[in-house]
């Protein structure tokens, strides 16, 4: 470890990749998306930039996720995708390469594992250590994992949801469900389709959550305005749409979270399910932003459950704390290869 060792810690999210440096903090906050060229598959625009051209791009240009459900679907998109964000994070001369910390799904396979390895040292990094996100988001919820008790960790991301029990630094059980935020977007504009006979698009979709979602009917509902294309007349139009609306429309998805928590929560030893039921669930990543999230799983488990601060930052913050003190969690977190 020279003087110089640049380290990164990079939450390779479906749909946000995040940026930590240590002693700088979360540095870089960005879409996971990338503009490519249909002629001749030339990257033209990443993170930002490339999201502003989703759902508007001429044919010459297609806007690209390279991450589908939180793995690599995309391996050369995702390596210059990496490539972008590194450059970014490190401006400067390239004369030492970054250590790299990437966040992965706790469901991942060996060979996407690999997969995510290779793109980072082929994007720019010195050595990359692959961990996985329920670790990191304890870590970055200030959960001190390596003790002997169990903490319970829920990460709702775009792709994926990761629920998982963690005692001795390790994951004791787990599971990682492909619905989230994305999936929650999806009912949201298809409520809309059906009930209004409007057309919204992704981000629309995503807005009309954060403005006015909640996993519970509430009492004094908000309302929102959307704005979308009519499927009979294609002519714009406006409706408006209250939360409970909402709260119908997502049932599903949310119904799919719930249920990969009750499985993490019956594979639990009987011992550490004794501790979760006092510490409760610690639920972490954007899609736990969803208003009333924690009271839903309440009613659904009998466990209490609550938002970590700053829940879309806890997976990248644990990437950055776990890289500073990387010879204490070595053992808990590492598998190099």
């Amino acid at each position: 470890m020279g003087l110089f060792t640049k380290k990164l810690g990079i939450d390779l999210g479906t749909a946000n990749t995040l940026v930590f440096v240590p002693k700088k903090g979360v540095v870089l906050n960005e879409p996971s998306v990338v503009a490519l060229s249909v002629l001749n598959n030339m990257v033209l625009a990443v993170g930002d930039e490339a999201k502003e051209m989703i759902g508007r791009t001429p044919e010459s240009i297609a806007a690209y996720r390279p991450l589908k459900d939180g793995v690599i679907a995309d391996y050369r998109v995702t390596e210059a995708m990496l490539r972008y964000f590194i450059h970014k994070a490190l401006p400067g001369p390239r004369i030492f390469k970054p250590e790299v910390m990437v966040s992965v799904p706790a469901g991942v396979t060996s060979t996407e594992r690999r997969a995510v390895v290779e793109a980072a040292l082929k994007a720019g990094a010195r050595a990359a250590y692959v961990v996985k996100e329920p670790i990191l988001a304890a870590i970055g919820a200030g959960i001190p994992i390596s003790e002997a008790r169990g903490h319970m960790v829920v990460d709702i991301g775009g792709g994926t949801t990761d629920a998982a029990v963690i005692s001795l630094g390790g994951i004791v059980a787990s599971t990682s469900a492909k619905v989230a935020g994305n999936k929650i977007d999806q009912a949201v504009a298809d409520y809309i389709k059906e009930k209004f006979n409007l057309a919204i698009g992704d981000r629309t979709a995503e807005d009309v959550k954060i403005e006015i979602g909640s996993a519970v009917a509430i009492k004094d509902e908000l309302s929102y305005t959307v704005k979308g294309r009519d499927f009979l007349t294609g002519l714009p139009r406006t409706a408006e749409i209250k939360t409970n609306e909402i709260v119908e429309a997502i049932r599903e998805p949310l119904g799919d979270i719930i249920k990969a928590i009750k499985n993490v929560l019956q594979d639990t030893p009987p011992e550490l399910a004794a501790d979760i039921s006092s510490t409760g669930i610690t639920m972490t990543g954007g899609g736990s932003l969803l208003r009333n999230i924690d009271e839903l799983v309440y009613r659904a488990t009998g466990v209490p459950a609550h938002v970590a601060e700053e829940a879309h930052l806890c997976v990248v913050r644990g990437c950055g704390k776990a890289l500073e003190h990387l010879d204490t969690y070595k053992r808990s977190i590492l598998t190099k290869r």
